[in-house]
């Protein structure tokens, strides 16, 4: 009775020591989580009415979880083509310079590195804007350059579909990688110091994109496709580019991205259903009862911290312990690993990392040093190039010939 005892008291210890550890980092160096999806929820549930959502319950966890600078993605659907995605875009743009006025006591909008140090050490957290998807400029850098004097910091590529300019890692190869007008996007994006954001594209877009940017790169919420197979995921050919880069990739917590198991039993149900409604034409009832069935029968797997932490270390063994992030895309699923529910859990994977055996060093890096890096040395090719060359008039229609 009195081992076990011992044992139990050793592993409080151990875990108090570790809480401790994990304090220290977090307390030292700002958490930057590179993508939470939280000014879609604002649209989607209560049409941007700014008073109908209390964030104070929200900022607790935020305060738990030690975040200490947060990039908000400004998404709007790759389904909004022209000017409506460009009007989406800048209303939520607003959304973020909103939530900072309405909580000023809580966040502080960041535009540089030097902005998320000092607003951390003030013991605020950090705005930072994320553009997802190329749409949202409809084929203008006039449109990029007035989001970056908007805020943003970065922008990705494409969502889940194509643009005019850059293909998806979801969609059918449309342009094999970047058109021409493309390149001259990630020419301005480095020009005017916005992050080139390559989570969502297809590995031919990064390989382009890697070919031609000026600055490092980032990849603000994908995991490893040699742990999990999803296409939304970053293969190792690339990660060994990442690091002659200088990029950082933000290892995301969407279960079926982490858990190979997970991402399997999405797509044999999603095989199953569409086997039901062929068996089945015009039966829902039927088809609802089968997938019941089905599912009783198949148990979903579920992810988990430790799958996360795989993820990074798979990054860190590919890519480099200066290569690896957070970017965990809160409110912007639906599911999450179980133990990582919330921004308040964030210190719980850190934990696991020390249990695991890696030092405060690399969490430290993995924190936020690496991305602090990578926002310097963006903002010193913006520096450099703006010194060499003026705004470019690029038009699709004069690069892009069909």
């Amino acid at each position: 009775m009195r081992f076990f005892l011992a044992l139990a008291l050793l592993a409080a210890a151990t875990l108090n020591a570790q809480d401790a550890r994990v304090e220290r980092i977090l307390r030292d160096v700002p958490l930057i989580d590179g993508h939470n999806d939280l000014p879609w929820q604002y649209r989607e549930r209560v049409k941007n009415q700014m008073a109908e959502i209390d964030l104070r319950r929200d900022q607790a966890r935020l305060r738990t979880g030690h975040v200490g600078a947060q990039f908000w993605s400004v998404y709007v659907p790759a389904t909004l083509k022209g000017a409506d995605a460009v009007q989406a875009t800048l209303e939520q743009i607003d959304v973020v310079h909103r939530i900072d006025s309405i909580y000023p006591e809580t966040f502080a909008l960041a535009l540089t590195a030097d902005d998320v140090v000092r607003i951390h050490k003030s013991g605020k957290i950090a705005s930072l804007i994320g553009v997802e998807g190329g749409h949202s400029i409809n084929n203008s850098l006039g449109v990029l350059r007035q989001l970056y004097a908007g805020g943003a910091r970065y922008m990705t590529l494409t969502h889940s579909e194509n643009n005019d300019w850059a293909d998806s890692a979801t969609a059918d190869p449309q342009h094999d990688g970047l058109t021409k007008f493309g390149e001259a996007v990630i020419g301005e994006m480095n020009r005017l110091g916005m992050l080139v954001d390559l989570s969502h594209v297809s590995p031919a877009t990064m390989h382009d994109a890697l070919d031609v940017t000026a600055a490092p790169v980032i990849f603000s919420h994908s995991s490893t496709r040699a742990v999990t197979n999803h296409p939304r995921n970053v293969p190792d050919d690339v990660l060994q580019r990442l690091k002659q880069n200088g990029g950082v990739i933000m290892v995301t917590f969407v279960p079926s991205f982490v858990n190979e198991k997970l991402r399997t039993w999405n797509a044999e149900q999603d095989a199953e259903q569409a086997r039901l409604k062929s068996l089945h034409s015009g039966a829902p009832a039927m088809v609802k009862e089968g997938m019941t069935a089905w599912e009783i029968a198949h148990p979903k797997p579920k992810a988990a911290i430790a799958d996360v932490a795989d993820h990074i270390e798979h990054a860190i063994k590919v890519a480099g312990e200066d290569h690896v992030g957070i970017g965990g895309d809160l409110d912007g699923i639906t599911t999450t690993p179980v133990g990582l529910e919330s921004v308040a859990d964030y210190p719980k994977l850190f934990e696991e990392l020390l249990r695991r055996g890696h030092s405060e060093e690399q969490l430290r890096k993995i924190a936020g040093l690496n991305v602090l890096r990578v926002l310097r040395a963006a903002e010193a090719t913006a520096a450099k190039l703006q010194k060499e060359k003026p705004a470019s008039d690029v038009l699709i229609a004069d690069v892009d010939k069909k």
